[in-house]
């Protein structure tokens, strides 16, 4: 996710391709661990490995297609607000997350919709908060400037 002020991404349209991609592979790949696990640990005693390749085979895509939606979403609805608030800000994340959460559920209904709404905004909510947290804590703290030690008439010269 962008922090404010890192001008160091991507445009919109490119950052939505980048974290989809991305999102994907963090899904394919966690999944892929797990589901070796998985596979390992419910095949016969000869057939572990095949089980398990069999296993990340199987579900690995699924896992990193269903994270690569969430992200896709996720990233397109904060391009878009940032467009239309001209800002980039914690609420455009944690409306990004509202959105993001209803439109995933909505086949649910309204009350699903609803429900996965505010637990979207309510994680992201809590991810930036912690965030912004960490990075006040872990920040060095500032300069303090030492006062003057000449006395106030100094510069003046003459009398």
């Amino acid at each position: 996710m962008a922090r404010y002020g890192d001008y160091t991404r991507d445009p919109c349209p490119w950052v939505i391709l980048n974290d989809t991609g991305g999102a994907f592979a963090m899904g394919a790949i966690g999944s892929g661990i797990w589901h070796f696990v998985k596979g390992a640990k419910n095949s016969p005693k000869g057939e572990r490995i095949i089980g398990a390749v069999t296993a990340v085979k199987a579900r690995a895509p699924v896992l990193g297609g269903n994270f690569a939606v969430w992200g896709g979403l996720f990233s397109t609805f904060d391009c878009t607000l940032k467009g239309i608030r001209q800002k980039e800000d914690p609420w455009n994340l944690i409306a990004s997350g509202f959105l993001t959460g209803g439109v995933l559920a909505a086949r649910g209904g309204i009350g699903a919709s609803a429900r996965s709404a505010a637990f979207g905004a309510f994680a992201l909510a809590l991810i930036e908060g912690i965030s912004i947290a960490a990075s006040k804590f872990f920040a060095p703290p500032p300069m303090i400037q030492m006062p003057d030690l000449q006395p106030p008439n100094a510069n003046v010269s003459g009398t």
